[in-house]
């Protein structure tokens, strides 16, 4: 059985090109999975379940084609779409899961799952936004908002995000590797899948000295670069994996 993780593919009205290359891709290339796990980010920007439009439910009907096939389809916040509700859960017959959460690769193989923002610990500014943007209250006071004042909201933290992130060094917006030990420790695991950075890698590195662990980042999906990634669980072996966007089948 196959089991897919993706992340960060900021789909959003704009970009229609990116949405056909994510519909085609559950059409085909998941087609066989058993199970999708995407990892925050999904879109660009969620401004509540009660604000779907066209091009929203376009990727609503997409997702409930997939988890109809008899397949298990699980979404975890991101950054960008942490709005995302059980709403949208019921209507895309998805699971909404915590960041983190733990699977198994196998009965006694554990892996820990994550967006990957909470790890960028050296930005102090960012982390505090986090926070912010978490809290139960402030995500209530928020949707309580009309949906036009909310979308004009994301307008302007994105904006604020573009404009902090230009003045920030690579290092800093990357993970810490103290808080990636720390959380890998904490949670008795020696696989972490997470997104958030657009820097695809696979990571190995020594944990308590001797046991060997793996770090995969999924990178991001981009029309222009004409890329997606995602890592394939096929069996027990993770793979990191870069796939043409326009050489997906179309349907």
């Amino acid at each position: 059985m196959t089991t897919l993780f993706i992340a960060d593919l900021h789909l959003q009205q704009d970009t229609p090109e990116l949405t056909r290359a994510f519909l085609n891709y559950l059409e085909y290339r998941a087609r066989d999975a058993h199970a999708l796990y995407i990892m925050g980010d999904l879109f660009e920007s969620w401004i509540g379940d009660d604000a779907i439009g066209e091009f929203e439910q376009q990727v609503i009907d997409a997702l409930r084609r997939f988890s109809d096939g008899d397949r298990h389809l699980y979404v975890m916040h991101g950054n960008r779409d942490f709005l995302l509700g059980e709403r949208f859960a019921e209507l895309t017959g998805a699971v909404l899961i915590d960041d983190p959460a733990i699977i198994a690769i196998d009965k006694d193989v554990p892996a820990l799952l994550m967006h990957g923002d909470s790890l960028c610990t050296q930005d102090g500014e960012y982390m505090q936004f986090r926070a912010m943007t978490r809290d139960s209250q402030w995500q209530q006071q928020t949707l309580a908002l009309p949906i036009e004042q909310r979308r004009q909201l994301a307008d302007r933290m994105r904006e604020g995000s573009g404009s902090a992130n230009g003045d920030k060094s690579d290092d800093i917006m990357d993970v810490s590797q103290e808080a990636v030990e720390e959380i890998m420790q904490q949670c008795h695991v020696r696989t972490l899948i997470h997104g958030h950075t657009h820097r695809p890698d696979v990571h190995e590195f020594r944990l308590n000295d001797d046991e060997v662990a793996r770090r995969y980042v999924l990178g991001d999906w981009h029309h222009e670069r004409d890329e997606g990634w995602e890592v394939r669980l096929d069996g027990m072996t993770l793979t990191l994996e870069h796939f043409s966007l326009s050489e997906l089948p179309h349907h």
